[in-house]
């Protein structure tokens, strides 16, 4: 039993640093994309892709944007057709959730507060123009989650910035978009953009995330999308090898007592 025991809570301590551990709900296999549509995806000018592309069912990519850390899949491809699976899979977890704090009507830009994990939700569309701030309150687990109705709109020069991070990506961010999604020239946001409909992203914009779109395109112009996946931070990394060492020392201990 005291065996069984030690095991149990070695595995929890692992657990409890993996990256995924805390989240609400996994992309499933897309994750690992930056960007994936529905029927076709567009790109004018240069455009950098850090994570795989794809579209399906559709099987169009046109404009050839670059992709590092990646590879491309189309149409009936299996790896394509099971992350367009999960997209939508991710999409209905976040519009079954419960309703959240109602911001319907009220602009991203210009809310007298940091946003805090949790739940948003907006009856019809939503907007940003300017800076959007989310408050991890130091937890790079925290998630927000923005339920659209419609359409998710910002204005050229838009930002989404996250707080308590020391200036890292909070990888928890999801928009459940109910049509289409345009985010204005030179925006740089975070989080995934989880589309219906389409996603079209203006001249120089950035997004730390992801551009999944369900049933439609995405269109791009000489942007940057990073998927951004999380690893384990060398301190966390740091305090499960401590961890484990002092549980080590705790069964030698025993052993020798029992002895």
């Amino acid at each position: 039993m005291y065996r069984n025991y030690c095991l149990y809570f070695a595995a929890a301590l692992i657990a409890s640093f993996h990256p995924l551990a805390h989240a609400a709900f996994t992309l499933g296999s897309a994750e690992t994309f930056s960007v994936l549509g529905g029927t076709t995806v567009t790109n004018t000018g240069l455009t950098i892709l850090d994570g795989d592309l794809g579209v399906s069912p559709g099987t169009a990519i046109t404009g050839s944007p670059t992709v590092i850390n990646g590879s491309i899949y189309t149409g009936a491809d299996a790896v394509a057709v099971q992350a367009h699976a999960d997209t939508v899979t991710a999409y209905n977890f976040i519009f079954d959730e419960p309703i959240g704090t109602d911001l319907s009507g009220q602009n991203l830009g210009t809310l007298a507060l940091p946003l805090t994990p949790g739940v948003y939700t907006f009856a019809a569309s939503a907007a940003l123009t300017g800076t959007l701030f989310l408050d991890t309150q130091g937890d790079p687990n925290a998630s927000f989650h923005f339920q659209i109705g419609t359409t998710f709109i910002t204005d050229a020069l838009s930002s989404v910035v996250t707080l308590g991070l020391g200036g890292a990506a909070a990888p928890n961010i999801f928009w459940q978009i109910g049509t289409s999604a345009t985010i204005g020239a030179n925006t740089s946001l975070q989080g995934t953009l989880l589309a219906q409909t389409s996603i079209s992203l203006g001249a120089g914009a950035g997004i730390s995330g992801r551009a999944l779109a369900i049933d439609g395109a995405v269109t791009m112009d000489s942007n940057n999308i990073s998927n951004g996946l999380a690893v384990p931070e060398p301190g966390s990394l740091g305090m499960m090898a401590s961890g484990l060492a002092a549980l080590v020392a705790l069964v030698a201990f025993r052993r020798r007592r029992l002895t």
